[in-house]
């Protein structure tokens, strides 16, 4: 089992209860002088292992606060942090991006090894504006509201109360009238909310509209871009990406629906039909409970390289898998990575749906990425941008299809998962599309009302939504669409790196389908890069391209369409 190095600058039997608990320490590093190579290594390795103890303690306060929101312990022992100890790391952090860029060494140079290190000081270094320690204390405090929120909905259904993530598992019932039932269920329960969703996300866009401003920037889509260290594309290539998906990707999903319209004989294709079989048979059934699920993954990944198998076993050994769906269960999935150790969590909600198994191959993915980047020299290395990320997890969805057979014995019950992963690709990247369009109108306009909101939703849904889908009788609904999304509300603009990853991840897939051994040794070279290159070098170590243009999005749908064709002939 790994374990976690010893440490040299901090205690080994260090608890973080409050600020004092390390205070000296970030002295130490602000008052040390760095005139030489020695030195600078020197200071970043013991910067490197007080980040890395610092972000373990956060990520396991969060963890366990979603796990279970009802804990009011663990809920106060986050916003502990959050409020009383990460407003006096702040002030620090930035004197060590302004020592960072003071340096003169050829490491800092283009090209070097610490380039990077040097690109993401500087954009900080932009950002960081005393008056807004407090204003993003107040802010993260705000961001897990919904949360809080969402893991509250359920719904009762024939005499069972259910969580939203296991009740939307009847939309996929034979049966119509069950499916129309639960999805209004469900959408009820959502509007319940609407109010304190409208209310709270008002709120945030205030808060972050405020930030920006202290920080001296037009909106908060400008800073945010900054403080993302986006220097590798710009907002004109996001617009590029809306464009491209909206003229490429959203006919193919018509003509998906138009098919399916057809092959369900229904004169109205409504919203509650886009996820049933078409040729009326039950569910797919991946796996019954979580301990299948992870032996599945493990013998799935190992078919593929024994290495990924053995990163699950191990996480599972270690009792960093927590996958079942419960009510006061915070909603959603992740893969938290936990520098110090190097041995990342998987959180989901699984209900034994092939989303489920998908989710579970996802965050697999962002797993096998932590494994990888481990042994990085600097925790800053392993700090990934969310496009490499997510081509990490994203690229493992669709090879480790080849091998779902661990999942699905029938051999057409495997080439309707498959197909239905395909569907599911080409409908993901117009919702990214939408996603990021919508934020960027929304911080452009930070005064807008919820009714200005909506309108823009929906024209949004004009955009990149199927013409062929009926929603007459749902136009609340649609319009409040936005609201299921978490992204929007704890993580803005982190989003449209799914579908740029998306995108990677389809060619990935298609140099696997080519030459399976290549396509893993290149995949796992660029995972264990970590951030040491920039985004487009590191898909360039994978094989592919960082492109979003038209012609690249036509070459890569066309792939899929056709992989698709071949499935359903």
């Amino acid at each position: 089992m790994p374990k976690r190095a010893n440490r040299t600058f901090l205690p080994d039997n260090l608890v973080i209860s409050s600020w004092q608990d390390i205070k000296s320490y970030f002295h130490d590093l602000d008052d040390r002088e760095v005139k030489t190579s020695d030195d600078m290594w020197d200071w970043l390795k013991d910067l490197s292992e007080l980040e890395a103890v610092i972000e373990e303690d956060q990520a396991w306060r969060y963890i366990k606060m979603n796990i279970n929101t009802r804990d009011k312990e663990a809920s106060a022992s986050f916003h502990r942090f959050i409020e009383k100890i990460e407003p006096e790391i702040a002030p620090f952090q930035n004197k060590y991006d302004l020592k960072l860029i003071g340096l003169d060494f050829p490491e800092f140079k283009e090209g070097g090894v610490l380039s990077l290190v040097s690109k993401k000081a500087e954009f900080h270094i932009r950002v960081f504006k005393e008056e807004n320690i407090k204003l993003h204390a107040q802010l993260q405090a705000k961001e897990q509201e919904f949360g809080s929120i969402a893991s509250e909905m359920d719904i009762t259904w024939d005499g069972e109360k259910m969580t939203l993530p296991k009740a939307s598992v009847i939309l996929k019932d034979t049966d119509r009238n069950k499916r129309a039932e639960v999805y209004h269920l469900i959408q009820d329960r959502r509007l319940q909310d609407k109010d304190k969703f409208d209310r709270l996300f008002n709120e945030l866009v205030a808060l972050r509209h405020k930030i920006a401003v202290n920080a001296e920037f037009e909106n908060f889509r400008d800073y945010k871009f900054v403080e993302m260290c986006r220097f590798s594309y710009t907002k004109k290539d996001c617009f590029d990406f809306h464009e491209a998906i909206q003229k490429e990707a959203v006919p193919i999903i018509e003509h998906i629906d138009a098919k399916r319209k057809e092959q369900l004989e229904l004169s109205e294709l409504r919203p509650w039909d886009a996820q049933v079989d078409v040729t009326g048979k039950p569910a797919l059934k991946p796996f019954v409970d979580s301990d299948e699920l992870i032996r599945k993954t493990i013998n799935c990944f190992n078919e593929i390289d024994p290495y990924f198998g053995s990163c699950i076993q191990i996480m599972s050994e270690m009792a960093y898998l927590d996958l079942d769906s419960r009510p006061g269960k915070a909603p959603g999935g992740f893969n938290y990575p936990l520098y110090e150790i190097g041995v990342p969590f998987i959180y989901m909600n699984s209900a034994g749906t092939l989303r489920d198994l998908v989710t579970m191959v996802h965050e697999g993915g962002h797993a096998i990425h932590s494994f990888l980047s481990r042994d990085l020299k600097l925790t800053v290395f392993k700090d990934l941008t969310s496009e490499i990320a997510e081509l990490a997890s994203m690229s493992m969805e669709l090879i480790s299809m080849e091998h779902w057979h661990h999942f699905f014995e029938n051999e057409e019950d495997l080439k309707r998962a498959k197909c239905e992963q395909l569907e599911q690709v080409i409908e993901t990247l117009p919702w990214v599309a939408q996603i990021d369009k919508f934020q960027h109108w929304i911080y452009e306009n930070p005064e807008h009302t919820v009714k200005q909101r909506e309108d823009c939703w929906e024209d949004l849904m004009g955009q990149f939504g199927s013409s062929v889908v009926d929603w007459t009788g749902l136009e609340i609904e649609r319009k409040n669409l936005w609201q299921k999304q978490l992204h929007l509300f704890e993580v803005p603009f982190y989003y449209i790196e799914y579908g740029m990853a998306q995108l990677g991840a389809i060619a990935m897939w298609r140099n696997y389908k080519t030459n399976p051994t290549t396509a893993i040794e290149k995949y796992k070279k660029a995972l264990s890069l970590g951030y040491t290159k920039s985004i487009s070098e590191t898909f360039s170590e994978a094989g592919i391209e960082f492109n979003f243009t038209r012609e690249y999005v036509k070459d890569l749908m066309d792939f899929v369409r056709d992989e698709l064709d071949s499935l359903q002939n």
